[in-house]
């Protein structure tokens, strides 16, 4: 039955529900667990904030109410290429659909709004900048939009990993119009960014429904850095064939990166801000488009990035907050397929974390927060339980060790290192708490450099005093007294070991320091097999063969549409026509991911394939 619109709320189609919608367009039978429960809520008219997993189907969430309203809808999207990728499965599912952006010509930006302003169009997408301008504005007052769908909606809000302030004016919407439902999409959201969000967007009185951050197909690990282009291309022996990103922290890193990585034999492509408008653009499309290309970024390439069948995420530096880091490695296995995940991480990253934050021109509060928040990130590097569990812990879940996370593979051992900590605190306090971690640990082994002869620390009772200790177990020492918070890295004073009151407690009460017994020698990584073998491994030996037929077809098809892929069809969708040989098409209309649409469109032509094997 449709909902009698309440002061003007959207009404909804006669003859459409969100099941017809979601079989007949999207080829899909059922929702997934947490999907109804936000489509039925955006139906009511009512405010919705989604946070969910990167690949548990937010999008469905808003198109599916989005064709069953009398109204059209607008997308406020924050790339070019999320929006393209959107609008071309859309359209190739048969919706109506359009948008408006920089990519396109005047003439096609001009042809889409009239489309829009015809009726013609359910689905509309713009940018924060372009939908907030005062003349789109007023045109959007003639075009009464059923509801506005903030994706991404973590730009919101200050708190969140990614702000952008442009789309801090999209809280003026609600007011402008008050009979359109709202909704706000996204993956990461701690508590904070959440009620800021809902703050903004409905004035606090929307739902807000949190359907988990649990990504169990992810492996996590975090490697202590000794040289991070070896311990990259040790990862890298795992997942060879396999596409993936490598993120870097510089513009020059990331082209260093992807040079080592070609001269090893990957496919690899570097992607940052300082690089040509097109090389970028290629690059992209290269990499949603072809087999086993590993990216190598900066944070400039990812979001929208809608590739379900990217195997690895590696970081060769710390990011900057945990949020930003559950966002980043969501990009991966958003098929469901197994992925992995690691971070190289060393002291110098946390100093230039910590200069990032004091040099952000911001108020105190915030820089006071973004530490503790870097505290957050720092305290899941150096965990000795399941990191899983840290991760759902920072985001108010709770869930049990997770079985396949470095720490629960290989447990680490801990020890008592209050005797090797002591020597590295007592040359800290001898050097008045003003020099960093290099020449501290040169003090402690006893070395007899410029600096050392020119500062008289070869006369203080504390240098040598650790002799014992080799320079890479003494970095790891300092890893995790910052860690566990024993020491600080003061960045006003360029990078200085500080000791905290807890430290103190160690140095001058005799208090323990237990920590992860240090191993100096780059760990063996686990083998892991191709998570494409994995999944294919549920299929015959006529079965893969059929299936390779299948992806070469689906290749061919997205050349000539100039789509990606997945587009077409999803490895998923493959892989089930592999399984039940269809042979009309209402067996290929059973296929999960097929509708009427893609039928009309491509379904003759696999099912040839098929009927061929």
């Amino acid at each position: 039955m449709p909902i009698e619109p309440a002061g003007g709320l959207p009404h909804i189609l006669p003859m459409l529900t969100p099941d017809s919608v979601l079989k007949h367009t999207f080829g899909f039978d059922a929702f997934r667990p947490g999907q109804r429960d936000i489509v039925d809520g955006i139906l009511a008219g009512e405010s919705v904030l989604a946070v969910m997993p990167t690949g548990a189907g937010k999008s469905l969430c808003y198109q599916v109410p989005s064709l069953i309203f009398d109204r059209p809808s607008i997308v406020v999207s924050p790339l070019v290429a999320l929006m393209d990728n959107q609008v071309a499965a859309l359209k190739l599912a048969g919706a109506p659909v359009g948008a408006v952006h920089s990519g396109q010509s005047r003439e096609q930006n001009v042809e889409e709004w009239r489309a829009l302003a015809r009726g013609d169009l359910k689905i509309f997408y713009l940018s924060p900048e372009r939908l907030m301008s005062p003349r789109m504005l007023s045109a959007m007052d003639k075009i009464n939009p059923a509801m506005f769908v903030v994706d991404e909606a973590h730009c919101v809000s200050k708190w969140g990993p990614s702000f952008r302030p442009e789309y801090d004016q999209l809280q003026d919407l609600k007011t402008r119009f008050p009979h359109a439902v709202m909704a706000a999409f996204t993956a990461t959201a701690d508590e904070l960014t959440r009620e800021d969000i809902a703050q903004k967007l409905f004035g606090g009185k929307g739902k807000t429904i949190v359907h988990g951050f649990d990504r169990p197909n992810l492996d996590l690990a975090v490697l202590s850095k000794t040289d991070r282009k070896h311990q990259l291309l040790k990862l890298m022996d795992s997942v060879k064939g396999q596409a993936g990103i490598v993120y870097c922290l510089s513009r020059k890193s990331t082209e260093d990166t992807a040079q080592a990585l070609r001269g090893a034999g990957y496919n690899a492509l570097a992607y940052h801000a300082g690089m040509d408008a097109g090389a970028r653009f290629e690059n992209q499309e290269r990499f949603m488009a072809e087999d086993a290309v590993v990216m190598v970024a900066t944070i400039a390439f990812g979001m929208g990035i809608d590739k379900p069948d990217i195997r690895f995420v590696y970081h060769m530096n710390l990011p900057g907050s945990l949020e930003a880091y559950y966002q980043e490695i969501g990009r991966a296995g958003r098929d469901g397929g197994p992925a992995t995940t690691a971070m190289i991480y060393g002291l110098d990253d946390v100093r230039m974390r910590r200069k990032f934050i004091s040099d952000d021109g911001s108020d105190p509060d915030n820089q006071m927060r973004e530490h503790k928040r870097l505290d957050s990130l720092l305290a899941y590097c150096e965990a000795t339980g399941c990191r899983r569990q840290v991760l759902l812990t920072y985001f108010g879940e709770s869930g049990a060790p997770c079985g396949n996370c470095d720490n629960c593979i290989s447990p680490p051992k801990l020890i008592d290192a209050t005797d090797q900590v002591v020597p590295l605190f007592e040359a800290i306090d001898q050097t008045g708490q003003r020099f960093g971690a290099g020449h501290v640990i040169d003090v402690v082994r006893g070395a007899q450099t410029a600096r050392i002869t020119q500062f008289g620390h070869d006369n203080l009772s504390g240098w040598g005093g650790g002799k014992h200790m080799g320079k890479p177990y003494l970095q790891a020492l300092v890893r995790q007294a910052v860690g566990a918070g024993l020491l600080e890295i003061d960045i006003a004073g360029y990078g200085a070991l500080k000791i905290t009151p807890a430290g103190r407690g160690v140095l001058e009460r005799g208090e323990k320091f237990e920590c992860k017994d240090i191993v100096t020698e780059t760990k063996k990584q686990r083998p892991r097999s191709s998570a494409n073998a994995a999944l294919a491994a549920q299929l015959s030996h006529n079965d893969n063969a059929l299936l390779k037929e299948l992806k070469s077809l689906r290749m061919t098809l997205a050349r000539e549409k100039s789509v990606p892929a997945y587009v077409i069809f999803s490895d998923a969708s493959l892989m089930d026509m592999a399984r039940k040989r269809p042979g009309s098409r209402a067996q290929m209309l059973d296929v999960s991911g097929v509708g009427d649409v893609k039928f009309d469109r491509y379904g003759e032509a696999f099912l040839k394939v098929i009927q061929a094997a």
